[in-house]
């Protein structure tokens, strides 16, 4: 998760204070039946961070689509010294270009550079604060140490974002925060290049693997955290989407993720903004092409989202296919639930076991038959058919408590 700057926070509580966001879309702002607006069913954001709206602020967010050159630099400490090659390490995380390119039907490239050498810190791992809750100015510490000692080696103005992986022997680095420059302080800058966005890893990589990459560089361009900072981890989205579950059977990202990042096009969101009903044949989002979403937006910040999923791409062995059916909220913080997948209500009467590792959220996936409605919202989902290309849906947006 990121850092967020100017105030000493937790990770678990990052949020910054300025609201950014637009004028709502008013509900007779209807799309026409032959010319649907998907900018109709986009969301402001309201928190100031990242979170679920469309108006992301690429002043402090890293724009999502294109060629990314990021170095990636290797780092011991005296106290603890690299006792192997960095190797092993690049192997680790080289299929996260691969990963990203996938995700995003090949609209965004992380074109990786390992700087095959370690660059000795001038700090004890310990004494970088990752142990005692880690504040925005440890972590620019700690990546400007990591990027002053490189310099002499490194020509920085060649690259977008910097990734910085520790030996395995400094266990007081545990976790993988991402940096988010503060555009009002003085920041990092080398070879007159201000460094913005960067990924300080730690040895939870050995235990996500390459996916962790995508994690956080999700965040870098805007993207919330969709798992929970406190209680169940994973009460709000399950394995879905690499933002929560990094390790989940089912981690491509959400088809609102896509079309927030601008990898799926406005001609692939079947939008309904105000009273009306509409049928929509989706195509799964671990697939380029077609319909990808259907959205029923219910409020300024709010709107619940349709989406087919299969196995195949980034998502190999899900535990369920069909129809994901979620809600968003742009007004929720990151680490609080902006998303939270809708599992058919009530369960199949006669389910199958659960495959290994598979917990019910996992399972949330509707098949035809199905029908989801929320009274209050006016909103009803029905899964009408699906096959292996695709599922049909048909979303409807009554009055509300109508």
């Amino acid at each position: 998760m990121p850092t967020p700057p100017l105030r000493p926070r937790l990770l678990a509580t990052a949020l910054a204070l300025a609201a950014c966001c637009t004028a709502p879309v008013p509900a007779s702002a209807a799309p026409r039946p032959d010319r649907p607006s998907a900018a109709d069913c986009a969301l402001p954001g309201r928190t100031g961070w990242t979170d679920e709206g469309h108006d992301t602020d690429r002043k402090q967010f890293r724009r999502a689509t294109g060629t990314h050159r990021v170095l990636t630099l290797f780092v011991d400490f005296p106290d603890a010294p690299a006792p192997d090659s960095t190797t092993a390490y690049a192997a680790h995380l080289a299929p996260a270009a691969g990963w990203m390119r996938t995700a995003s039907y090949g609209r965004t490239r992380l074109d990786l550079t390992f700087s095959h050498r370690w660059v000795r810190m001038p700090a004890a791992s310990t004494d970088y604060g990752f142990q005692r809750g880690l504040t925005f100015e440890a972590h620019e510490r700690y990546l400007r140490d990591a990027v002053t000692a490189a310099d002499p080696g490194v020509d920085f103005s060649r690259y977008d974002m910097v990734y910085v992986v520790p030996t395995r022997t400094a266990k007081a680095i545990p976790f993988s925060p991402t940096y988010l420059y503060d555009p009002a302080g003085s920041g990092i800058t080398a070879d007159g290049r201000r460094l913005k966005w960067a990924v300080t890893f730690g040895q939870d990589m050995w235990r996500w693997g390459h996916k962790v990459a995508a994690h956080e560089t999700g965040h870098i361009f805007g993207l919330p955290d969709l798992y929970a900072f406190t209680g169940d981890t994973h009460r709000h989205v399950g394995g879905w989407d690499v933002m929560g579950d990094i390790a989940g059977a089912a981690p491509q990202y959400l088809g609102w993720h896509a079309w927030k990042l601008g990898w799926i096009r406005a001609a692939q969101v079947a939008c309904v903004a105000a009273p009306g009903r509409r049928t929509v044949r989706l195509t799964p989002v671990e697939r380029p092409g077609g319909t990808k979403i259907a959205v029923i937006r219910t409020g300024a910040t709010t709107a619940y989202v349709a989406e087919s999923r299969r196995a195949g791409g980034n998502d190999p062995d899900p535990c369920s296919t069909g129809v994901l059916i979620y809600k968003v909220d742009s007004s929720v913080p990151t680490g609080e639930g902006p998303i939270r997948v809708l599992p058919p209500t009530p369960s199949p009467s006669a389910p199958l076991p659960a495959p290994p590792g598979c917990t019910p959220l996992d399972l949330a996936a509707h098949h035809p038959g199905s029908t989801f409605t929320d009274p209050s919202a006016g909103v009803r989902i029905d899964v009408l058919a699906g096959d292996r290309s695709a599922d049909t849906v048909r979303v409807t947006a009554a009055r509300r408590g109508s």
